[in-house]
């Protein structure tokens, strides 16, 4: 299967105007369509930089970035936020959710920004709701929803514009363990029954055994790239 991410010696250097700090010293791996891939590192490592370069939220500042066949320097600002929109969805720890805001509004809220017409919003996001095993709170303000089910509407709305992959960063890291192994279960079933690309980024190894294949950083470089000897399997206690 066709590669749709491709990094070659990716490196990002944050200058204060004395000195440059390196966070990623020339990282270099592809991701097939269609995997799960885990990124585990310390903290410092580079992980949350090398996510913010593969999901187009910063340049690197010098190395190639091939997404979906075409190196990302050729396009404008303009067209890299169109392409987040459209190709990527996030998940975040913090669940970035509306306050005093339904479920089912906050899902809609990437197709606000798309070219999706406006009538399709309500199915689509239900749609995603359904996905995520939350259509029996559709309608409720995400205040009165646990920390897993407010991921749960998180990764809905990473889902309602149908992207191509999915980065997740650390997705359970304040979720109990009953939330997380849900939210695992969820990303799990995406990627192996609807076929969607994820990245995850975690420091939790049971999190990462979820994933085909773990790739370790160290420094601002690849440790170490293998796939899971033996990969968890979603678990049976998920919720529909």
């Amino acid at each position: 299967m066709a590669n749709i991410i491709e990094v070659k010696n990716l490196k990002k250097a944050y200058h204060d105007g004395i000195e440059a700090t390196v966070a990623l010293a020339g990282v270099t791996f592809d991701v097939r369509k269609g995997e799960f891939v885990a990124i585990m590192g310390p903290s410092g490592s580079g992980k949350s930089t090398l996510l913010h370069l593969l999901g187009l939220l910063d340049e690197p500042s010098s190395g190639t970035y091939h997404f979906d066949g075409k190196n990302i320097s050729s396009y404008s600002g303009n067209d890299l936020a169109d392409l987040r929109n459209r190709k990527i969805g996030f998940v975040f720890q913090a669940f970035n959710l509306l306050a005093r805001t339904s479920v089912l509004e906050n899902v809609k809220l990437p197709l606000v920004y798309s070219e999706v017409p406006e009538h399709e919003w309500d199915e689509r996001a239900t749609k995603a709701i359904e996905a995520v095993g939350l259509a029996h709170r559709i309608n409720h303000d995400q205040a009165e929803l646990s920390g897993g089910e407010r991921q749960r509407v998180a990764i809905a709305r990473s889902l309602v514009t149908d992207p191509e992959i999915i980065f997740a960063d650390e997705p359970t890291g304040n979720l109990d363990s009953k939330s997380g192994k849900n939210v695992m279960s969820i990303l799990q079933r995406l990627n192996e029954e609807s076929g969607k690309t994820i990245v995850l980024i975690t420091h939790e190894t049971a999190t990462a055994d979820h994933a085909e294949r773990i790739i370790r950083l160290m420094d601002g470089e690849v440790e170490s790239d293998e796939k899971v000897k033996n990969r968890l399997s979603v678990d049976d206690e998920y919720v529909k």
